[in-house]
């Protein structure tokens, strides 16, 4: 089974992505039981000491994909944002790369743009990928709740019509990050035929739950990353405060632990 296959199985149940970042991250993700990694757009652009929002060059995201494809055995989806491309062709450009470095899959989002755009550059990558004879598994980002386009019934009719827009596009599954109400996941996850992804985030019901909702993938995002940043920023701003050593102790796994992990 190629890992193409391998991925598109996994949403035939209820799949968990523990977003990586990097090599490394992708390396303990396999190690804790992760069955398939996924990039977070955000922690790889604050890897490289860039904002999230396209601000990192599109290289630096191709040559982590590269990476991340390099260092594990798991199937790998990429966060590209909104294609690092203004327009369909240079989206389904982008995805030509995107498969070339090693993923077989990605997440696409339409952001503020009009959602005729994402579908368009949907229809774009997945002509890209025939074009390699290849298959990609295009996960279709409805932001009408994270970027509070509209809110109430408003914002749960928006989001139904832009998930059928990209699935008729020829998206393979839909995700809408933020909402949170179970009544609207159900109501999301029944509008369409394609796999419903749901994003950690505070209020969001547990695993369980959200299977019983319909919910068939539920992905970290940033929210690992950002944990481990706070975490660095914390422990970096004690040490240069005080240089106790003791401050830099207790941590669960040791260095034999950490580079057993990150031996293919």
């Amino acid at each position: 089974m190629s890992k193409f296959e391998t991925f598109k199985a996994l949403h035939d149940d209820f799949l968990i992505l523990p977003n990586a970042w990097d090599a490394g991250s992708a390396r303990l993700m396999q190690n804790a039981g992760a069955k398939a990694i996924a990039t977070s757009s955000a922690a790889v652009a604050w890897t490289h000491g860039y904002a999230d929002g396209e601000a990192m060059p599109p290289e630096l995201a191709l040559a982590t994909i590269r990476a991340i494809a390099g260092a594990t055995d798991l199937p790998v989806s990429a966060d590209i944002e909104a294609g690092y491309a203004a327009d369909a062709q240079s989206a389904g450009t982008r995805a030509s790369q995107v498969l070339e470095a090693g993923a077989v899959g990605i997440n696409i989002e339409d952001g503020t743009n009009p959602p005729e755009l994402l579908a368009a550059k949907i229809e774009a990558v997945k002509k890209a990928a025939r074009h390699k004879n290849a298959n990609l598994w295009v996960n279709a980002r409805v932001d009408v709740y994270l970027k509070r386009l509209m809110s109430g019934e408003a914002a749960l009719k928006e989001s139904i019509q832009r998930a059928r827009l990209y699935r008729d596009a020829g998206a393979d599954s839909i995700f809408v990050p933020g909402v949170v109400e179970p009544a609207a996941i159900r109501e999301v996850a029944g509008s369409t035929s394609l796999p419903f992804n749901a994003l950690a985030w505070p209020g969001l019901p547990d695993a369980a739950a959200l299977k019983a909702l319909g919910v068939r993938r539920l992905s970290a995002g940033s929210g690992i990353a950002q944990i481990a940043v706070d975490r660095a920023f914390a422990l970096g701003k004690a040490f240069l405060a005080h240089g106790r050593s003791q401050d830099l102790s207790g941590a669960t796994l040791t260095n034999p632990d950490i580079n057993g992990m990150m031996r293919k």
